[in-house]
């Protein structure tokens, strides 16, 4: 038995969202993945911070208050070289 084009467009009408509507649903139980792949696969890079709302998050924030109230070292002067006395060039 043929298919004609009437059945073909009312069979893709149906079939077509049904399909689609699947994705977002694939797409929201895979959100998590990019942190387990490595980053040269499209992953997290390893220097990026927790999510907000989990436990290594709040002590991530802790650390950088930490590190924001602490004091910056002073900076110490460069060493005198031997081409530091000539002219610089304009």
């Amino acid at each position: 038995m043929p298919i004609n084009t009437r059945q073909l467009a009312v069979l893709l009408a149906v079939a077509l969202p049904g399909a689609l509507g699947g994705c977002s649903t694939i797409n929201t139980s895979l959100a998590g993945t990019g942190e387990a792949l490595p980053t040269w696969l499209g992953g997290m890079p390893a220097d990026v911070p927790p999510r907000p709302g989990t436990a290594k998050y709040d002590e991530f924030m802790k650390e950088q208050e930490r590190k924001r109230l602490t004091p910056a070292p002073p900076k110490e002067e460069p060493a005198q070289s031997p081409s530091a006395g000539l002219a610089p060039v304009h």
